[in-house]
């Protein structure tokens, strides 16, 4: 080999290794803005803590609070952190009138709520994308009777719209199938109450992208405009939807217990955190205090952690909020 060519193979750049995704991934400002925020990463390991507790339940549930054969009649009204005389049972959080141990029903009653809120916001999340891609991307009077729709259901409080929805469902429901189908009925009844704040913010979006070039480019070589809407346009307003949907996360939680506070959601043989706060209001003077405060305090700290979540997740997707 000749002197040049050695000088032009010794001369040639080195070219890097292309990084990992999960190299990438460490590297992204969100990840750079989680590190830098300590209460965001409280309110991470708070959530996921609480969600792996809710997952795990029948594993780390000390009894089933759903069994009616594994409750103790004559443990009934325990203290926490005490043992019972008779039993020999310990109750971490103490037991309520029918025995049931109240750190069991916090475990399993969270994953009802939280099964009730991620249902009802990917319900309300579906169903106001596609409202709101139709309206922005096709106009005319699809938009203005969508957006009609919207304006009327926003004149009423979302808890009052699930209240009315819930109403009517069960009202054409046989009164032996109430209690089977309750989770079922919160669901629907929460998400329709919600979708109109998703398809308002992708209505807006859309509308904003169906004018850009690349948009204008794929109608001029013929693509079919379901291809378009689906294909282009979708992957660009969904950063405003995760956001949404993040903070009603939370928020179909509250909704959830409020209904079930209100006696109108879940059964007393099934409790989610909301049901167990309104057990627990019955107690709240005549000593028995615990059956109310720590469903209501598991109920706080799940609501706020995730909606502090939301906030973060908000401002660093919105690059005019950095």
């Amino acid at each position: 080999m000749s002197q040049d060519a050695q000088t032009r193979d010794s001369a040639a750049p080195v070219v890097p290794p292309k990084p990992s995704k999960w190299r990438t991934f460490l590297d992204s400002d969100i990840v750079y803005s989680w590190k830098r925020q300590p209460v965001v990463i409280v309110a991470t390991l708070v959530t996921l803590i609480m969600f792996a507790a809710a997952l795990f339940a029948p594993w780390i549930a000390p009894q089933n609070p759903f069994d009616p054969r594994q409750l103790e009649l004559i443990d009934a009204f325990t203290p926490p952190m005490t043992t019972s005389d008779f039993t020999g049972n310990f109750y971490l959080l103490g037991s309520d009138s029918q025995g049931r141990d109240v750190f069991s029903a916090i475990l399993y009653g969270s994953r009802i709520s939280l099964l009730v809120g991620f249902a009802a916001v990917i319900f309300a999340l579906v169903m106001g994308t596609a409202l709101g891609l139709l309206a922005g991307f096709r106009g005319g009077w699809r938009d203005a009777l969508i957006m009609r729709i919207a304006d009327v259901q926003l004149t009423f409080p979302s808890i009052l719209m699930a209240l009315l929805i819930f109403g009517v469902i069960r009202g054409f429901l046989p009164r032996s199938m109430h209690a089977e189908v309750a989770i079922i009925v919160l669901i629907i009844a929460i998400g329709l109450s919600d979708w109109v704040q998703y398809a308002r913010a992708v209505r807006g979006a859309t509308m904003v992208e169906k004018s850009k070039e690349y948009v204008q480019a794929a109608r001029v070589i013929g693509l079919p405009a379901r291809k378009i809407l689906f294909q282009h346009i979708l992957p660009n307003v969904m950063r405003p939807v995760l956001v949404i949907g993040t903070i009603g996360l939370a928020l179909a939680i509250i909704a959830e217990a409020t209904l079930s506070f209100l006696g109108v959601g879940m059964p007393a043989t099934q409790p989610s955190l909301g049901t167990l706060i309104r057990v627990g209001q019955d107690y709240m003077f005549s000593g028995e205090w615990w059956i109310l405060l720590f469903p209501g305090v598991a109920l706080l700290i799940l609501a706020l952690s995730v909606n502090l979540l939301g906030d973060w997740l908000r401002d660093v997707l919105n690059p005019k909020l950095r």
